[in-house]
């Protein structure tokens, strides 16, 4: 594995045109629900902003282009957001007041991105249909702000368009860096650690796999490859192709994973980093896999199956990460009087 060239990240960028005018944004009658407080449904912003996935979908269109990169970011702002008391906006608040560090300064949300992007789209949606989407919602227009986004950034980027129910609302205030700490796995997360994180969700062993899909696009920071190294250099060997070893070595030298350099360098996650597909999982079957968790993947006996079947069917693939998708994305929502639409998203009306 290489990393992509700028002529290469170009094409695949342009690539993304010819199936923006495929999207479907259609669901199905069957999908739809009544509109009703302290329930997300399918047809929430029907009749309060009816053009809410329009907007999101023309704000993210040109950023792809600009930027190919911006599709991974968003997925993984949406996860870090969900995974941290559930899928609240929470990680877009900056402090206020006496607090000095929110959510966003917990180490393990190093590299997020993005946020500034889904401040745009509220911004423009406030235009359109004032206090009425919220941010965790345009995280889902963000829980509108942070889901949707994501899902649309998954679509654009050629994965499947994925049917999300909508009506989260924001949180009232931001959790502690202390409580992200806990909460976000670490880089170095396992097959064990991993299926117990997603089990907690809702999610089978075949959601649980899919949903790791999500690194088929995007890059890792060598800081996160330096602690792997550092940290389970045996199992490391074990499930490493050692050609692929070798890359990592170059890409990534043997500075600190705390020292800057290690936080600015950083290695494609599959042979396709800006195309939602199966990559991942080859490479990870390969033995090349960036993290623990990349290569365990592919060799675990639990996990090792749906990895070959996602390969062999990429429908399958695309179907098993829509289901975990939607699970994600409505764990542990707010939603009715439990909290609010924030007019901006980085602080609390």
């Amino acid at each position: 594995m290489k990393p992509k060239s700028k002529v290469a990240e170009a094409a695949a960028a342009s690539c993304v045109l010819v199936i923006i005018s495929l999207l479907c944004t259609c669901i199905n009658g069957d999908q739809m629900k009544t509109n009703y407080e302290g329930t997300l449904s399918y047809s929430y912003y029907e009749k309060t902003c009816p053009k809410v996935e329009e907007i999101v979908r023309s704000s993210l269109s040109s950023m792809f282009i600009l930027d190919p990169t911006s599709p991974a970011a968003l997925l993984r702002l949406m996860f870090h957001d969900c995974q941290v008391q559930g899928c609240d906006a929470s990680i877009l608040l900056e402090p206020s007041g006496d607090q000095q560090f929110t959510e966003i300064d917990s180490v393990k949300n190093f590299g997020i991105r993005k946020r500034d992007l889904i401040g745009s789209i509220k911004t423009s949606l406030e235009t359109e249909c004032p206090k009425q989407v919220s941010c965790s919602d345009v995280i889902i227009l963000a829980s509108m702000a942070l889901i949707l986004a994501a899902r649309e950034a998954v679509a654009l980027s050629r994965g499947p368009f994925i049917a999300v129910p909508l009506g989260r609302k924001d949180s009232l205030s931001t959790h502690s860096k202390h409580v992200a700490d806990s909460e976000l796995p670490p880089s170095t997360a396992d097959v064990d650690t991993t299926l117990s994180l997603f089990a907690g969700k809702g999610m089978t062993v075949e959601e649980s796999v899919a949903i790791m899909g999500s690194h088929t696009i995007g890059v890792t920071h060598c800081n996160n490859v330096l602690s792997r190294f550092n940290d389970n250099a045996n199992a490391t060997s074990e499930n490493m192709d050692p050609r692929f070893q070798t890359f990592l070595r170059v890409a990534c030298p043997e500075f600190s994973p705390t020292s800057q350099a290690a936080e600015a360098t950083f290695v494609p996650n599959d042979q396709t980093a800006v195309v939602f597909d199966t990559a991942y999982y080859n490479d990870a079957i390969a033995g090349r896999g960036n993290l623990r968790i990349d290569s365990e993947i592919g060799t675990d006996p639990r996990t090792r199956p749906f990895a070959e079947a996602f390969v062999a069917d990429q429908d399958r693939f695309f179907n098993a990460f829509s289901s975990a998708f939607v699970k994600l994305s409505s764990y542990k929502v707010l939603t009715g009087n439990e909290g609010l639409v924030r007019s901006v998203c980085d602080k609390i009306d």
